[in-house]
């Protein structure tokens, strides 16, 4: 159906076009040289072309039409014939590819992304598409599935304190002479503290991933890492509580150009997490900024901790999955999953480059590199 709801009407095939094509191309050719031989017996003379001795038989020039016209009428009648004939082979085996592709398109729309084209043959231009349409169903096939484990696991998250909630509310209610309401009302802040939390986390992460491909109305204004690293520190709480990392900055200019209160976000959840999953006692935080060896402006945070899998860290990035689901620490660490996941839509926001490494006496060290166009239009401002 047309947009305007009237039905389409029903044209020839892409074959049988090509094909008609094909014939229509020969029988044109056919008909010239047909022409062209009209064009050159008009030269010939009306007489006798020779001088036949005892009155025998001599050809004139509507001799040779009588002989030529049917022959070349039949030529080009079994030039459209072949043309007819080859032409629907030849574009039956060109578009065989396209056939291929509107089946995997098919399969897509029904629901289905696993199926691949996997289409062999000549680098041409078919090739190229097959494997372009490959490449999106890969591609939406994985978006799919992020999506699916995100909104499970988004469930869970958001479920859990919940039960917390219900759990402890009952639990009063079953003993309303023993209940301890102070402690009650404390807890249910906490558990209340971290649903906010997640939700206001989720939100963030849906507005830097689904506004404009995850830049939306992103500032461009100029900023110095040293700066942003400074303000996430003097946000991170608790810094000189008993068994709190020791957090050693090293903070040499970094000019970049971007949203202030996004880069700042990025390092608060840098070292906030860097804080969070650390040693329980003794820990150390290195936090860097300046510019690396191509001098683009960086921001490294390097932590002490548990011992991380090598195989598993680049999955940190994805939401709610926490570094200490990667290391053999017992118990929950607090914290959404989200950080990371954060860390990682901002610096695409920024066109940042991301890079997650495993220390290898745990913990873990990421660096966020920015593009040098950035440091330029920053230090020019």
């Amino acid at each position: 159906m047309t947009p305007a709801g009237t039905a389409r009407r029903r044209g020839l095939s892409v074959r049988m076009r090509l094909t008609l094509s094909y014939a229509g191309f020969l029988v044109v050719a056919g008909t010239v040289m047909f022409a062209g031989l009209l064009l050159v017996l008009r030269y010939v003379p009306d007489e006798n072309l020779t001088v036949m001795r005892g009155g025998g038989f001599a050809p004139d020039r509507s001799d040779l039409l009588d002989v030529a016209v049917p022959i070349s009428a039949a030529a080009v009648g079994f030039l459209a014939l072949v043309g007819l004939a080859g032409g629907w082979v030849l574009a039956g085996r060109m578009l065989r590819p396209l056939d291929r592709i509107g089946e995997a398109a098919a399969l897509a729309a029904g629901g289905s992304l696993t199926h691949r084209i996997a289409l062999d043959g000549p680098d041409d231009e078919l090739r190229r598409l097959a494997d372009t349409f490959d490449l999106m169903l890969a591609r939406l096939e994985r978006a799919f599935e992020n999506q699916r484990r995100f909104t499970a696991n988004a469930s869970h998250e958001l479920r859990t304190p919940n039960t917390v909630m219900k759990a402890l509310i009952e639990v009063a209610q079953a003993d309303p002479a023993g209940r301890d309401v102070d402690r009650l009302l404390e807890r249910l802040h906490e558990t209340n503290e971290r649903s906010i939390g997640i939700v206001e986390s989720l939100l963030r992460l849906a507005r830097l991933d689904h506004s404009r491909g995850g830049r939306g109305d992103l500032l461009a204004e100029p900023a110095d890492l040293a700066d942003v690293a400074r303000a996430a520190l003097a946000a991170v709480p608790d810094t000189a509580a008993p068994g709190a990392p020791r957090i050693v900055p090293v903070l040499g200019a970094a000019p970049v150009r971007g949203d202030r209160a996004l880069l700042e976000q990025l390092a608060g959840n840098l070292v906030g997490n860097a804080v969070r999953h650390n040693l329980r006692a003794g820990g150390t935080v290195w936090l860097t900024t300046g510019p690396d060896d191509q001098g683009r402006s960086a921001l490294v945070v390097e932590s002490t901790g548990e011992p991380l899998d090598t195989q598993a860290v680049d999955t940190l990035v994805e939401p709610f999955v926490r570094a200490a689901d990667r290391t053999r620490r017992q118990g929950r660490v607090p914290g959404s999953g989200l950080g990371l996941a954060i860390v990682a839509a901002v610096a695409r926001a920024h066109d940042a480059d991301l890079a997650l490494r495993a220390r290898p006496g745990g913990g873990l060290r990421v660096t966020v590199t920015f593009p040098a166009a950035a440091q330029r239009e920053a230090s020019a401002g």
